[in-house]
């Protein structure tokens, strides 16, 4: 390959960018197991480094049930201008609107007539999950319109992000046009985790909560949380459950140990009311975070001691070489008992560079991938900048006082000088016009 100059292989680097080649970043991939998963669709993801480590049917449209109050919050809680100081009234219309759906309360049915804070109101829609709180937010930021709100909710599904989403009220009830993925539910769940003084996490998070003026606390339809349960999981964090018929079991959930935290979504695990009840969105979620904590790590798979390439350097000041190196080192998710040779690495770089070069320089990228031992399926994580390890001063703009000729600044100053001689002729004959008219006019007079 011929030698390149650094500024021509920025240019190519980038038109490459341009075209589609990831420079880092978040990466798609599906690490085997041999777990036995009940669930319809599904999807892990590292939330420190925004990789998916497992996925099925991710982008499946699916039935999301009450896991879409997380999108009644976050709409909710962005149009309320003083969410810890408005209170809301519960109105026996908006209630009966519920009448005979079965749905799940939080016994608001109380209040009617009385004012709740927004506060327990968001204890209560995301904690037992009640309908009853989504419809009374609903009907209060669309003034009286629920349908106002759930126009609120499908905009706010597109400005996330999200691709494959409809909804059609608030509260998650079966209807064939009320649908999401996996994929979208996890970009709407990390947005509410992200709203600042929302409290989201917290109250996503509650076990038992009681509402002012009432006897009983609110408990949570999460049993990963609440150790009463057998699906307890000690690591859990929130977030949502959601069930009906039509949409199976669903749950949106998180676990943190040992410097590691993933997201998990699961949607459509078996169930039929009086018929089959088991929970299998818990026992896949234990399973899977079981699997995840245990079996993946968080690691540096490129660094400057790892991925190292040497380039010969034209002109370079008692340097003919230098190393190239990634950028930044790339951590990734990666399984605890790798293979040597699991990380496949594939660079792109010129055979010869011309000085001077900047440890900063762009000069080539590195794709890195995962290859399966047991499958030999390679996976893509990420494409890493290349650059030099150290600078490499230019021998000739040494030799020369400092100056080294560049045939770019040659045309600059040509087009500069051209410039200025067109200016000067150009006032020069602006001046000879308007001495002669100025004589021809008035001269005469004084001769």
């Amino acid at each position: 390959m011929k030698k390149v100059s650094i500024k021509v292989i920025t240019v190519l680097l980038a038109m490459a960018v341009l075209l589609g080649v990831s420079a880092g970043g978040a990466s798609a991939l599906n690490y085997s197991n041999n777990l036995e998963l009940h669930s319809e669709a599904i999807l892990l993801v590292s939330m420190d480094t925004g990789q998916t480590v497992f996925e099925k049917n991710a982008d499946k449209k699916m039935y999301p049930a009450s896991t879409t109050k997380i999108m009644t919050f976050i709409v909710a809680f962005e149009n309320i201008k003083d969410v810890k100081n408005t209170s809301i009234e519960i109105k026996q219309s908006v209630l009966d609107a519920l009448a005979e759906t079965g749905s799940s309360m939080a016994n608001l049915s109380k209040h009617v007539g009385e004012k709740v804070s927004v506060t327990d109101l968001f204890y209560s829609l995301m904690v037992p999950s009640g309908n009853d709180a989504a419809m009374v937010l609903a009907d209060y930021v669309g003034e009286g319109n629920v349908q106002n709100f759930v126009d609120k909710m499908n905009a706010k599904a597109k400005e996330i992000g999200c691709e494959n989403t409809h909804f059609t009220n608030p509260d998650g009830l079966h209807d064939d046009d009320h649908y999401t993925t996996a994929r979208d539910l996890e970009k709407i769940t990390k947005y509410a985790l992200d709203m600042p003084d929302s409290d989201f996490k917290t109250i996503s998070n509650t076990v038992e909560y009681k509402c002012q003026g009432d006897d009983e606390p609110l408990v949570t339809t999460n049993h990963l949380l609440d150790d009463r349960w057998e699906y307890y999981y000690t690591y859990a964090e929130g977030i949502k459950t959601g069930t009906t018929d039509e949409a199976g079991r669903c749950l949106v959930t998180t676990a943190a140990a040992d410097g590691q935290q993933y997201m998990l979504v699961l949607l459509g695990a078996p169930y039929k009311e009086g018929v089959q009840e088991e929970y299998y969105n818990f026992i896949d979620a234990k399973a899977l975070f079981r699997w995840c904590l245990v079996d993946l790590e968080k690691t540096s798979i490129a660094n400057a001691k790892n991925v190292r390439y040497r380039v010969n350097v034209d002109d370079g000041d008692g340097k003919d070489s230098v190393f190239l190196v990634p950028e930044e080192d790339l951590i990734s998710v990666v399984p605890k008992d790798m293979a040597p040779g699991s990380i496949v690495t594939k660079p792109v770089y010129p055979s010869e560079i011309s000085a001077p070069v900047k440890t900063g320089d762009v000069v080539g990228t590195v794709g890195i991938s995962y290859k399966d031992p047991d499958t030999g399926v390679e996976q893509f994580i990420a494409t890493v900048n290349l650059v030099p390890e150290e600078d490499v001063a230019s021998k000739s703009a040494k030799s020369s006082g400092g100056f080294k000729f560049d045939p770019i600044f040659f045309i600059i100053g040509g087009v500069a000088i051209a410039a200025i001689i067109m200016l000067a002729v150009g006032l020069s004959v602006i001046i000879s016009k308007r001495r002669q008219n100025s004589e021809n006019s008035g001269g005469g007079r004084y001769r």
